[in-house]
């Protein structure tokens, strides 16, 4: 594949991200120094990225496509209320092989593992943690 200066900003942006941007975010961001670049092309090269196993797509069912650098094994969590994304450590949660049943024969090539509630910040806005 080509190399692109265009792609390499977006990659080297995520990967300073632990906040799980969206799209029009990396466009905005990447802009500053790459006045030329579109929005589509920001949405084409995300998606190549994401082909390629160098960056992950998060769909939260919210509708916001968010985009991760941190391709190592772990899991999300979205707060429902605010639309925040974060990352939860595998070793708090059991991996996905606890799950199947011991019986299952099928090769699992992949797993994705997406909680959702309302995050610390959200409850302490409206009193439910101090």
């Amino acid at each position: 594949m080509k190399y692109s200066r265009q792609r390499e900003a977006i990659k080297e942006f995520l990967m300073t991200r632990t906040d799980h941007p969206t799209a029009e975010t990396v466009y905005l961001n990447v802009r500053e120094n790459n006045p030329k670049i579109s929005l589509g092309t920001v949405y084409r090269n995300l998606s190549l990225l994401v082909s390629l196993g160098e960056v992950q797509k998060i769909c939260c069912g919210d509708g916001v496509e968010r985009y991760d650098a941190n391709i190592g094994p772990h899991y999300h969590y979205h707060c429902t209320t605010c639309g925040c994304v974060m990352d939860i450590p595998m070793g708090q949660i059991p991996t996905f092989e606890v799950l199947l049943p011991q019986d299952f024969s099928e090769v699992v090539e992949g797993y994705t593992v997406l909680f959702h509630g309302t995050c610390r910040d959200c409850r302490k806005k409206v009193g439910k943690i101090s």
